[in-house]
């Protein structure tokens, strides 16, 4: 099963130095069967893409509690064993939970498969989205104008031996 960890640079770094994503249970995002629901499409690369867009914006939520990370969005996408990412099945429909999934155990980065990263043109609007997005989530149109701004922005693809480069590191 794929799944999309969202993180910061400083996080990524840490994975690098570490070669662990995290110990677990790590938060991530995949195709649920409630993200199935919401986004009315049976085509399995929309709702990928559209899992890793939820992964990406629990990077700008990381990002708004890190002040001193770099402003870009990072996401992780890992392949992890059928099973081991579950859904909180009481989240159910909760439209802040669609596509959150629990990684059980520790997720080595050499499970990796890609990691997506904003470009330096993305960084104005990820910091304001970054500022914007505990308004948003509490219901303010004007600041999730903001946060979705910074969904204008295609994260960039880069193959996990690209990490060290992306850290600062290569």
């Amino acid at each position: 099963m794929r799944v999309y960890v969202p993180l910061t640079l400083p996080a990524l770094a840490e994975a690098h130095k570490t070669g662990e994503l995290g110990t677990g249970p790590l938060a991530a995002y995949a195709v649920t069967p409630a993200l199935r629901e919401w986004y009315l499409s049976d085509d399995i690369e929309e709702l990928e893409y559209a899992a890793l867009n939820r992964a990406a914006l629990a990077s700008v939520r990381l990002l708004a509690a890190d002040p001193d990370a770099i402003r870009r969005r990072v996401v992780v996408a890992v392949d992890v064993p059928d099973g081991a990412a579950v859904a909180d099945p009481d989240r159910g429909l909760d439209p802040a939970a669609l596509g959150e999934v629990r990684v059980a155990g520790p997720v080595p980065l050499a499970e990796a498969a890609a990691v997506h990263v904003d470009g330096a043109d993305a960084e104005a609007d990820v910091t304001a989205a970054a500022t914007a997005v505990e308004a948003a989530d509490g219901g303010d149109d004007d600041a999730q104008f903001v946060v979705d701004g910074a969904e204008d922005h295609e994260l960039l693809w880069y193959a996990t031996q690209e990490i060290p480069n992306l850290v600062g590191n290569g």
